[in-house]
């Protein structure tokens, strides 16, 4: 798939999508991806087994990340380069979005 498809796919990406990705600084299995979005999100946000497989099988089939197994045997999630391009394209639309909110807040207080 293109990128300009794939960024008509994933941006605006979801929360779910955006902090897996975010996760994929380093490869991760699946536990450690939900570990890791906890943590930075202070548990905030608490992704179910579900939600995150769903989400990697469908980004695994976009070519946004490629699965592999470790030396345990334990799947792995490794974000592509199209996944680098996707998320620094969001990283882009979020600065954005924050800047205007900062610009135009006090206009509503």
């Amino acid at each position: 798939m293109d990128i300009q498809k794939m960024l008509k796919k994933y941006v605006p990406m979801t929360e779910t999508a955006f902090y897996i990705l975010l996760s994929l600084t380093e490869p991760r299995h699946g536990y450690g991806i939900v570990k890791h979005v906890e943590e930075i999100t202070t548990s905030r946000l608490r992704l179910g087994s579900g939600t995150v497989y769903g989400t990697l099988t469908k980004m695994q089939k976009d070519g946004v990340i490629v699965v592999f197994a470790d030396e345990q045997r334990k799947i792995v999630y490794e974000i592509t380069d199209t996944g680098k391009q996707l998320i620094h394209e969001e990283i882009r639309r979020l600065k954005e979005l924050h800047q205007n909110a900062l610009t135009f807040e006090e206009d509503f207080q």
